[in-house]
């Protein structure tokens, strides 16, 4: 009797901020080629931290004046722009509401949460609140109400997380961290790495990032 061989687990660091919405369709589109390559492969996933607009003050920035500054958008190229992520996330079974996503902000204290939440199990789970918290909902993931609501609707403590975001703590881990992806090249999100050796850029279809598994998990194999 032929023994089925063992899935081939792969460090996978999935560098992102969660006011990118290419970051919230990188991972979908990840996860679903993980599905797909259930039972081949065992996904080990560190969700590193990436801040777009690291500048940002704790008012955040209107988001069509944000992309116009920045990328020199009219205001129709932001909207057709706005138009395809928001079907490319239908597609993916992500929801988009760009009516209610007006503005951009500040995620500093969001990673600082997210770093904690891995030591404990449910960076995740923390990292998929905070993506539907801005893109579905619309929510100022720079607020500590939000991200304490958030937090505490995965399962982590609210009053852990009232202490985190009342101080400094994880701040120097998370910009050593930051730092290095940075030095290592990383200068858009999402960046995904896998075995800290393959790189996988932007929000790619699900068939790339099956094909990239599998062949990284057969290379591994042999």
């Amino acid at each position: 009797m032929t023994e089925t061989p063992a899935p081939r687990t792969l460090r996978i660091d999935f560098v992102s901020d969660i006011v990118c919405p290419w970051c919230a369709i990188g991972l979908a589109s990840l996860e679903q080629a993980l599905e797909r390559t259930r039972g081949e492969v065992h996904a080990d996933i560190h969700f590193q931290p990436f801040e777009l607009n690291p500048q940002l003050g704790a008012e955040g920035e209107d988001m069509v004046e944000h992309l116009q500054k920045k990328y020199g958008m009219s205001a129709t190229q932001v909207a057709a722009n706005q138009e395809a992520i928001r079907e490319r996330g239908a597609d993916l079974g992500f929801t988009f509401d760009m009516q209610r996503r007006r503005r951009t902000y500040n995620t500093f204290d969001a990673h600082r949460l997210l770093h904690w939440a891995e030591l404990e199990g449910k960076g995740g789970a923390l990292k998929h609140a905070l993506l539907r918290a801005y893109f579905t909902d619309g929510r100022d993931v720079s607020a500590q109400g939000t991200l304490l609501d958030v937090a505490t609707s995965v399962g982590l403590s609210p009053g852990r997380a009232r202490e985190i975001l009342a101080s400094n703590e994880y701040a120097e881990e998370v910009r050593a961290v930051e730092q290095f992806f940075l030095q290592q090249g990383i200068q858009g999100v999402p960046a995904i790495i896998i075995d800290r050796k393959h790189l996988i850029s932007g929000g790619q279809p699900v068939d790339v990032f099956e094909r990239a598994l599998r062949h990284i998990a057969a290379e591994k194999k042999g």
